[in-house]
């Protein structure tokens, strides 16, 4: 579980976290959505500490943040809204190995880890090619994968589908749905509910760095447009999920 209690941070003047309080239980999907400025990106990097809040305090799986940053970032997987700015190698395997080798770990486990996760996000077989020539939703795929060769318990994903076409986010959707499906907890940050409502278990909508609508997708997205997200109608919660 990913819990926030009372968390506050500013950017100078700005506050862009009031005082938010927010559990993400194990083996949930969460969409976390809300308008530009609205503070869920600032929200999401306090999981694993890329930001320190300026009060307040923030648990993964019961072990706090700031007493153990590192356990926090294996525990939580994160992929940004611009994978290609992210990567910092040339190939797929070597970008999507990064992070374990980084964790110290031995060859042999490593290059199991980039097996399991390329196939993971139907990349299977293509560890050899270049980055930079892949389209973008091959681009957010590895990105996923490179989270998931740090095997999180949590994988947090801000604005997935930013200019990807259909054919990608349907793709991204399908690996995201079968995670899911497999026990993992997923957080989806977006201001745009197309696709992903019907994924989630639950839909928060933050306003203004706070937490302004909190429950089943079926329960809040009709009030999702008064805090300027893109809303769609949805008649149930997780129906992608496996009987």
């Amino acid at each position: 579980m990913i819990r926030t209690r009372d968390l506050v941070f500013s950017y100078g003047e700005v506050r862009a976290l009031d005082g938010v309080s927010l559990s993400v239980d194990d083996g949930e999907f969460l969409v976390l959505a809300g308008a530009n400025g609205s503070g869920k990106t600032t929200l999401v990097r306090q999981f694993n500490g890329l930001a320190t809040p300026d009060s307040g305090s923030v648990t993964v799986d019961g072990v706090s943040v700031a007493d153990d940053p590192v356990r926090a970032r294996t525990r939580v997987g994160m992929v940004f809204q611009h994978p290609r700015d992210c990567f910092v190698a040339a190939t797929v395997a070597a970008d999507v190995a990064f992070g374990p080798e980084n964790l110290g770990l031995d060859h042999e486990t490593v290059d199991r880890r980039v097996e399991e996760s390329l196939a993971a996000v139907r990349m299977a077989g293509r560890g050899d090619e270049r980055l930079d020539a892949l389209s973008g939703g091959e681009q957010a795929r590895v990105a996923i994968a490179g989270a998931l060769a740090m095997d999180p318990d949590h994988l947090v994903l801000d604005e997935p589908f930013a200019g990807l076409d259909w054919p990608a986010r349907e793709a991204v959707l399908d690996r995201l749905a079968a995670l899911a499906d497999d026990g993992m907890s997923v957080v989806v940050v977006t201001h745009d509910l197309r696709d992903v409502a019907t994924l989630a278990d639950r839909l928060v909508v933050m306003a203004d760095g706070r937490v302004a609508l909190d429950g089943p997708p079926a329960a809040v997205v009709d009030r999702a447009a008064e805090f300027d997200v893109r809303p769609v109608p949805v008649s149930g919660n997780a129906e992608h999920r496996t009987p």
